[in-house]
């Protein structure tokens, strides 16, 4: 009951945050010229966006599946694009993308892959897209000061916010990961520091759980240092990935007949919004991707009702058509990926009432 109620609360606090983006985007614009301009936008770029999403999704299960291989778990494609959809679903309506990878984990167990194992490689997969988002806004502060220099001031605030926290992040997994000693001495010295100090109690076998998380991170550390080579191109494919949806931006600049600017300059442009947003505590970084996305695009596109035209597709296909295609997939998962010892799996049900199995996949 805690859980549907958790879900029940969530998408609530989903809906009320779309109404009040939509409203605040809107309140302001002429509809009527707004749907001008979308209806000018040929079927064609539609669909290359659509594609384009679908493109991203599926470079992260190629990435799943080839750090799967390097452990000697064979798992169909099939079911790594299944792990990412649900990831990415539940990572879209959660606050810091906090509810993907458990429920990555949930459905990975389901299908045979032991919980330490499958905790290790989503580890590897978010760091490297943790890496991939810090040297791309590194990159624009280092060789992209003309870029930004045509930027408002509150979108280099975020961004600068958005690479201090993804920095920060970077640096606790690396030191976890590459430093596990040290991290473990840290953390139980400061978990028993706040006993002392009443502001945390022993309860639910929290001590016992940071000992096995610390552990988790030692075969981590491990798994990086005995798969450098698949590491490096997990990274590059995971780069690869972030283009194909930052580029979503500049095939509707195209389609809406504009070419001054650069494949690059815009794809940049769209980077910034991701940077500075994706360590924000909102689902998705709904509502201030928005006005940051339009704080960057109106300049560029010449008009305001050209940026929120033009944010409804990039926008609108980058996020609320991959929530759409990814909750149909997930429910889709959740009714055929099944436990071995579970032939009718029921809504929320909890994780922990699985068993773990084995290391090889059947599909």
């Amino acid at each position: 009951m805690k859980k549907i109620n958790k879900n029940v609360w969530n998408f609530l606090f989903l809906a009320i945050l779309l109404g009040l983006t939509v409203w605040l985007i809107f309140k302001d614009q002429d509809l009527g010229q707004i749907f001008d301009l979308l209806a000018e936008i040929s079927p064609v770029f539609l669909l290359i966006c659509f594609f384009l999403v679908i493109f991203f999704v599926c470079s992260e299960s190629v990435i799943i599946k080839y750090l799967l291989s390097t452990v000697n778990i064979k798992v169909p494609l099939i079911n790594c694009i299944r792990y990412s959809f649900v990831g990415f679903f539940y990572s879209c309506i959660t606050p810091s993308a906090s509810g993907g990878q458990p429920m990555q984990i949930f459905y990975m167990k389901r299908q045979n892959i032991d919980i330490p194992t499958a905790t290790i490689i989503l580890m590897v997969v978010t760091i490297e897209y943790k890496f991939v988002l810090v040297a791309l806004g590194l990159g624009l502060v280092i060789f992209g000061q003309g870029l930004l220099a045509t930027v408002d001031s509150e979108v280099i605030f975020f961004l600068y916010v958005g690479i201090v926290l993804n920095v920060f992040c970077v640096a606790i997994m690396s030191i976890l990961v590459f430093m596990p000693g040290t991290a473990k001495w840290g953390i139980i010295k400061g978990y028993n520091f706040l006993k002392r100090i009443h502001l945390m109690k022993e309860k639910n076998n929290r001590a016992e759980r940071l000992e096995a998380s610390m552990e988790r991170f030692k075969h981590a550390s491990k798994y990086l240092k005995a798969n450098k080579l698949a590491v490096f191109n997990t990274t590059l494919i995971t780069f690869l990935q972030r283009t194909f949806l930052f580029f979503i931006t500049y095939v509707v600049y195209r389609a809406m007949g504009n070419n001054e600017m650069d494949a690059i300059s815009i794809t940049l442009l769209q980077s910034i919004v991701s940077i500075a947003v994706d360590m924000l505590p909102l689902p998705g970084g709904m509502g201030i991707s928005e006005r940051l996305y339009l704080l960057i695009f109106t300049p560029v596109f010449g008009s305001s009702a050209a940026a929120v035209a033009s944010m409804m597709v990039s926008r609108g296909f980058s996020y609320y058509v991959l929530v759409i295609v990814s909750a149909i997939i997930s429910v889709i998962t959740h009714f055929t990926v099944r436990a071995p010892d579970d032939p009718k799996p029921r809504l929320f049900r909890h994780p922990d009432r699985t068993k773990a199995g084995k290391d090889t996949i059947k599909s």
